[in-house]
């Protein structure tokens, strides 16, 4: 009984923040449990683990480029908050990603799909709109709230033969009806946003067309999971979002 009464003020303040957090530019309601200070906190711990691990890329060229356009999206995102930092990973992968807080990384493989700043300026606004929209906060929310329902579930039955079956239920559940649902609900919203912080910050989010085909061809010969089984949108439905997206962006264009 104890456990479950510890359970009620977090699920309890879970729905408070359903009420007055919300997306930047989409004004999506949000599930968020962590506080922006235990956000950033984790998203430090997780890039000093990185860094220790993963070799930084001391090309000038590629270190330049990264942090002239990560600053000024940066500036557009208007997060004061939040400590930005842009790191080059040495790595043929053509891949980038952003950790809560803004430590975001861009693999040196990713310029094999970058013809321009602007083409850069797409990942990395996309990038920068997972931190603004803490959508890495969002997730490990609802997977911690998920796991809470499943133990009230557990003991309201009393476990006993029905535990196995639960815990069965809840990961095909937390994989196939939230995970990865909402990973690609994650895309597609930082992919709106991405397109409205480039477009701010001075960049041509047409641009975004050109890099998404450019992706698709250095693709070509990679086999990819059906999009139902997948955390990212399939890339003829993401060409075709943006395609409908990009007037609107247009109109934060200088």
């Amino acid at each position: 009984m104890l456990k479950k009464i510890g359970l009620i003020p977090l699920l309890f303040s879970a729905f408070i923040f359903v009420a007055c957090s919300k997306t930047p530019y989409t004004h999506r309601n949000q599930v968020v449990i962590f506080s922006p200070q235990q956000e950033l906190q984790m998203g430090y711990q997780s890039a000093k683990q990185i860094l220790s691990h993963e070799r930084i890329s001391n090309d000038p060229r590629l270190n330049a480029i990264v942090r002239k356009v990560g600053t000024k999206i940066a500036r557009a995102a208007a997060q004061p908050g939040y400590k930005w930092q842009f790191f080059v990973i040495d790595k043929d992968v053509p891949n980038a990603f952003c950790l809560p807080g803004g430590k975001v990384f861009v693999y040196s493989g990713l310029f094999r799909a970058v013809q321009n700043e602007d083409q850069l300026a797409v990942v990395i606004g996309h990038e920068v709109a997972h931190a603004i929209a803490r959508h890495g906060a969002e997730r490990m929310s609802m997977i911690q709230l998920g796991r809470m329902g499943k133990q009230i579930a557990t003991q309201a039955i009393g476990g006993g033969k029905y535990a196995g079956l639960i815990n069965q239920a809840y990961g095909a559940g937390e994989t196939f009806g939230m995970v990865l649902p909402f990973s690609r609900k994650f895309e597609y919203e930082a992919d709106e946003i991405g397109l409205y912080l480039m477009t701010k910050a001075g960049y041509d989010p047409r641009q975004a067309l050109a890099f998404w085909q450019n992706m698709i061809a250095l693709s070509k010969n990679m086999r990819k999971p059906p999009e139902f089984f997948s955390t990212h949108p399939a890339d003829a439905h993401r060409i075709a979002r943006l395609k409908k997206l990009i007037p609107k962006a247009l109109k934060y264009y200088r």
